[in-house]
């Protein structure tokens, strides 16, 4: 490969992936919209209510990257059959995908029932627990649907169809804030449920936005050669297996990241209601915020997919560095809002002093993990578009598991850092993430074409 970038070709890389990421990032922001809109409105009902909604969700996290995990695959093989002009396999990959996802959410379900006796056992503040089993399974039953739809908008996405989808995401944004207001506070004749009718508006919201992505998907004229004709019919083991042979390992490096968070949670929920809380409204900002590069990773795997579906080989350099570049300047953007306003931030979500003391400081350490947060994930998403996703999943783990969460328990508890010892664990943890996956997304774009994929 040549690697002499000329100046055009970064220029015009840079720009196609910038369009692409568009639609990608607000596909995505509005997903976290969600979150974000239940963090605010639960937060109006008290601290406990927003820890026990921090808890139940944090926990429902980790199998929910399987589905994520899944999403990936159909996002990879789709591109993948975009460039090389294969309808039948990107029509195999929805298939397979959607009823892999449905699965998974299922499971989600039944796994969640098994855990409730195990809750007594994390250690947590005994207020917060009280409020949290019928929360819990009211979202862990949304899962199907939400696992559902990340499949159906990955497909779209991969094959360069992506602003319908996000209209359809974001009319459930509000849907969820028009049912929020009418379940958790009681309006339109309907008793306040508090916490438990947020569980209830995001059943109904997520349910609705999956049957209009379907919907959508099936009346489609830029996409009516390219989804099943038949939904129900006979799997296609040979599919099947292509498809697990990418979700497998991308679900447990998506996994080996969020369990990560998960713990980091009950680590901070073990310090009582108000680390708790402190913790969701600063994790909240900065997942928001991870929206963006999250798009601009999507794109790279879309980008660098159909760029090797194709046999471009020339395009993935300027194709990497272009997504580098952008992620920088998203960094440094939200860095910067993180350092100049985060008591700003903190207090629009909680009304308690104390917690929003120690969310704004949270959002002080937030700003650092930023640029590796944003790196890593920029890098995945171009190995992800290579089928590469085994070292990466081990780099995830090692650089979480073995370094970041240890030192995080000693700075947060041997130290007596608090919560902020935890997130400077996830920072490290990110950073380290971020180094690994970045040299191996550039060594990977200058090796032979052969010996790309492993």
């Amino acid at each position: 490969m040549n690697n002499q970038i000329q100046f055009s070709s970064l220029w015009r890389e840079a720009r196609a992936t910038a369009l692409l990421s568009l639609p990608l990032v607000a596909g995505q922001v509005s997903q976290m919209l969600m979150g974000v809109v239940d963090t605010m409105m639960i937060g109006r009902l008290g601290t406990v209510e927003l820890a026990a909604s921090t808890f139940a969700n944090s926990v429902l996290y980790v199998p929910l990257m399987f589905g994520v995990g899944v999403a990936i695959a159909v996002s990879v093989k789709v591109s993948q059959s975009r460039g090389a002009e294969t309808p039948a396999e990107a029509r195999a990959a929805l298939r397979h995908g959607l009823f892999m996802s449905l699965g998974i959410g299922v499971l989600t379900l039944l796994a969640a029932f098994a855990l409730l006796p195990v809750f007594p056992y994390f250690g947590q503040d005994p207020e917060v627990m009280k409020r949290v089993p019928v929360y819990f399974l009211l979202v862990a039953l949304s899962m199907t649907a939400a696992m559902g739809s990340m499949a159906v908008k990955s497909h779209a996405d991969a094959m360069n169809v992506p602003w319908p989808p996000f209209f359809i995401m974001l009319g459930g944004v509000l849907l969820n804030v028009l049912l929020n207001w009418i379940f958790i506070y009681g309006n339109w004749g309907i008793p306040a449920m508090g916490l438990e009718g947020a569980g209830i508006a995001t059943i109904l919201a997520r349910v609705c936005s999956l049957l209009g992505l379907l919907y959508w998907c099936r009346r489609s004229s830029h996409l009516k050669d390219w989804v099943p004709r038949r939904w129900f019919r006979k799997p296609d083991g040979a599919a099947i297996r292509e498809l697990v042979k990418i979700a497998w390992p991308a679900s447990l490096q998506v996994s080996a990241e969020t369990s990560a968070f998960v713990v980091a949670v009950i680590m901070v929920g073990s310090l009582g209601a108000v680390a708790l809380a402190a913790h969701q409204v600063a994790i909240s900002c900065a997942a928001m915020v991870f929206m963006v590069p999250l798009g601009v990773s999507m794109a790279l795997t879309v980008r660098i997919g159909e760029a090797k579906g194709a046999k471009e080989f020339a395009r993935w350099r300027p194709i990497v560095i272009s997504g580098w570049l952008i992620c920088l300047v998203i960094s440094l953007t939200s860095v910067t809002v993180f350092l100049l306003l985060n008591h700003e931030i903190a207090s629009g979500f909680v009304k308690e002093s104390e917690t929003i003391k120690l969310a704004a400081s949270l959002l002080i350490v937030a700003a650092f993990f930023q640029i590796g947060d944003h790196s890593q994930i920029v890098s995945a998403g171009v190995l992800r578009g290579l089928d590469d996703v085994k070292t990466p999943a081990w780099i995830v783990f090692c650089s979480f598991w073995i370094i970041g969460m240890p030192l995080g328990w000693l700075m947060a508890f041997r130290l007596q850092w608090g919560a902020a010892g935890i997130w400077w664990g996830l920072t490290i943890g990110l950073s380290l993430t971020a180094v690994f996956l970045g040299v191996r997304a550039w060594r990977k774009t200058s090796l032979p074409h052969s010996s790309v994929t492993e």
